[in-house]
């Protein structure tokens, strides 16, 4: 290939303390453009440099002045209460316990009899209004009922961006104004907003990508009085509410709101809930009202002669990338945080733009880059972890955020940055404009469908809980593999059964009950039949975790006879359980050393007669593999991200699939080195995912081989 140093496809930060550097590391890392971030402003030195100019555009916040004329327009939130018990007597119920004060304040503007609701946890209903009353900052239910539980749902403004203070919490920002989130939605702030707008591109003539951040409501963020996180829903819809919204969306549903759409018990609708038809209603509402605003908004962008370009993150609930308004803004390009693969196939996957970018890690901020920190080794392990899914579906172009004066201090950063801004236009250079060796079509079924593509069990930036890394991992195991992935729906199922076509492996992960297994979703005969004939006719299935779990008609795990196991609750402890002859020789174990690591695990599953156990622990099934009909289905109990895992899921994708014989077809003998094949631009690539050198056999696509020693981190491209 042509060795000649190529340039552009980066974006860098700067700031008025940092010219010579800023222009320094524009020549040295090839970048093509720069970007302003939260806290800095834009130097005069740099307008008129040879680059293209971003500036960050904040939406609904940056104008106190407006915020504090307009308070009825400032963006408000559901929140509830903790759960308190009455004792005898009446009961008071603090509203702000456990909430910081800077962060939000109640709303008494309106009306509370209608927009809050305070509910009989216990009984599970709500009361009549006329049972309870607001005073100083409680309120007071008079004649509870002794020992049930209540809680109270209202309404609360955000009086301090969450994201300005999470920014000043991390950066310990001192004497600063706290920034008000106000309501785009609203008549009077709409307006002011487009005439601001306007004014701001003509005050910012050497811009040339307004980078919106973003539209118009902020994933829910709660802090405590502590100003600690208390409650974190990348997702969350929770801080896109406010009376006028509400309304206007009755006036669509043809049904009352009522708080506990979005509170749902106090778990206010999280990605792991099986969503109410109400939330999901709600959902479409907000997507089909954001597009038309921000659309609004990117055609003054465009009037005026300027790109508009979106970050994935702050205030972006209602703009589902995935989903068919989002097309409709007609944005130019979408920026996102990259913390592994699952994030970065989140960000390059998504459809209906000119081009993506990704923002990787570290970000610039003094919890990395401090005296005795090390964001080169943080960096190289987000560059290499982003590096397999790249290989599959790149972004056009990659940045980093933050303070550039902080990664000045350390040259090692700027160094192996500069590599990585090299490698990674060498990488898009020899893929972009073919699709990559696909084995496989796989289809992960879950509740939320193309709406949650590639963010299944995260919370934020590849961020996990502890109890859900181990299904995470199946994600990030395939965002680096040669599938050809897809996120579909139980609605899709039930609406459309022909949906399955095309489909060769069902993948179901994650908790019993949950959003991502389906919950009360498999009471549905058409939706069980469907999946059952999907898999008799010749289908794959992968379940991991408790997939299709929910107790009902006898069954834990409703596809149970799919899977070949079933889980024992305590319900079925009377019948014997006979099968555990494990089988270790089994396609699905095969190159496998040591121990399959499952993660947390699963307790009490056992497998029914015919299933082969491939792997259990302490008695209990950890791995299996059962025929249904024509297909197979292969049950795990938990799989967390590692390489080894990741050609564990590879061999069970083609044992499900009858598929043994496709194995050594564009493929490494040790799974610690990827190979990517590219037949359209007659190229493949052999990648060494580790930070050692690593030996392998190297199968092409007619299944013939040859030997390869590999560098640490090495990529080693070929003709085919």
């Amino acid at each position: 290939m042509n060795n000649e140093r190529r340039t552009g496809q980066v974006t860098i930060p700067t700031d008025v303390d940092v010219v010579p550097e800023t222009l320094e590391l524009l020549k040295r890392w090839g970048a093509d453009a720069i970007r302003d971030c939260d806290g800095t402003d834009y130097p005069e030195e740099l307008k008129s440099v040879d680059a293209r100019v971003y500036s960050t555009y904040y939406t609904t916040r940056k104008d106190n002045e407006w915020a504090r004329a307009n308070p009825e327009e400032v963006q408000q939130c559901y929140i509830m209460t903790g759960f308190h018990t009455a004792t005898g007597g009446p009961l008071s119920i603090p509203l702000m316990q456990g909430i910081s004060s800077e962060l939000m304040e109640v709303n008494t503007r309106d009306d509370i009899a209608r927009w809050w609701e305070v509910m009989d946890r216990t009984a599970g209903r709500p009361l009549d209004p006329g049972t309870w009353r607001y005073e100083d900052g409680c309120v007071i239910i008079d004649v509870p009922d002794d020992f049930h539980e209540y809680t109270v749902s209202f309404l609360a403004y955000l009086i301090w961006d969450p994201v300005h203070m999470y920014n000043a919490v991390t950066n310990d920002w001192k004497d600063f104004e706290h920034q008000i989130t106000f309501d785009v939605r609203q008549p009077r702030t709409r307006k002011f907003t487009m005439e601001r707008l306007r004014k701001f591109i003509a005050d910012h003539p050497y811009v040339d990508v307004i980078r919106y951040t973003t539209f118009f409501h902020q994933f829910t963020l709660v802090f405590d009085e502590l100003k600690r996180e208390k409650y974190v829903d990348w997702y969350g819809y929770s801080a896109s509410v406010s009376p006028y919204i509400l309304e206007r969306f009755e006036q669509e549903a043809g049904y009352p709101f009522r708080p506990e759409f979005i509170i749902d018990q106090g778990y206010y609708n999280n990605q792991y809930r099986t969503p109410s038809r109400e939330y999901l209603d709600f959902m479409a509402f907000q997507r089909r009202e954001v597009a038309a605003l921000a659309r609004e908004m990117v055609d003054i962008t465009h009037e005026l002669g300027k790109e508009a370009m979106m970050f994935l993150g702050d205030h972006w609930i209602g703009t589902e990338p995935y989903m068919d308004e989002f097309r409709t803004i007609n944005l130019d390009a979408v920026v996102g945080s990259v913390g592994n693969g699952s994030t970065l196939r989140l960000i390059s996957d998504i459809p209906g733009v000119k081009y993506t970018e990704g923002r990787f890690l570290p970000y610039f901020f003094p919890d990395t880059f401090h005296e005795g920190g090390d964001p080169v080794r943080e960096a190289r392990e987000n560059w290499i972890t982003a590096r397999r899914a790249i290989l599959r579906k790149p972004v056009d172009r990659i940045g980093y955020g933050g303070y550039l004066k902080l990664a000045c201090q350390f040259p090692e950063f700027t160094d192996y940055v500069e590599s990585v801004c090299n490698e990674f236009r060498e990488l898009y250079e020899n893929i972009r404009g073919t699709t990559p060796y696909c084995v496989r079509t796989v289809a992960v079924l879950n509740c939320w469908g193309r709406a949650r593509s590639w963010g299944c069990h995260m919370v934020h930036h590849a961020l996990y809980q502890k109890q859900n890394y181990s299904y995470a991992g199946v994600i990030e195991a395939l965002s680096g593999a040669p599938y050809d992935v897809k996120f579909i729906s139980f609605d899709e199922i039930r609406e459309n059964p022909g949906v399955l076509d095309g489909i060769d492996v069902l993948i179901n992960v994650g908790g019993a009950d949950t959003a991502h297994t389906g919950g009360d979703v498999w009471e549905d005969p058409a939706v069980t039949a469907a999946v059952k004939r999907f898999v008799w006719n010749g289908g794959g299935f992968i379940g991991v975790g408790e997939p299709s779990g929910h107790q009902y008609q006898g069954h834990y795990l409703q596809l149970a006879s799919v899977l070949g196991v079933e889980k024992e609750t305590g319900l079925t402890l009377n019948y014997d359980k006979y099968n555990w002859e494990e089988h270790p020789d089994h396609f699905i174990l095969a190159g496998c050393d040591g121990e399959v690591d499952f993660g947390e695990g699963m307790k009490s599953i056992y497998a029914l007669p015919g299933t082969q156990v491939l792997v259990t622990r302490d008695k209990e099934v950890q791995m299996s593999a059962n025929d249904f009909g024509q297909g197979r289905a292969v049950y795990i109990s938990g799989l967390p991200y590692s390489f080894a895992n990741s050609r564990l899921l590879h061999r069970a994708v083609l044992w499900s699939t009858h598929g043994e014989e496709e194995l050594n077809v564009w493929l490494s003998s040790n799974y610690n080195v990827d190979v990517h094949a590219y037949v359209k631009n007659g190229k493949f690539c052999v990648v060494n995912n580790t930070y050692e050198p690593q030996s392998t056999t190297v199968y092409r696509g007619d299944g013939s081989g040859f030997p390869l020693d590999l560098a640490a981190n090495e990529i080693r491209w070929y003709g085919i």
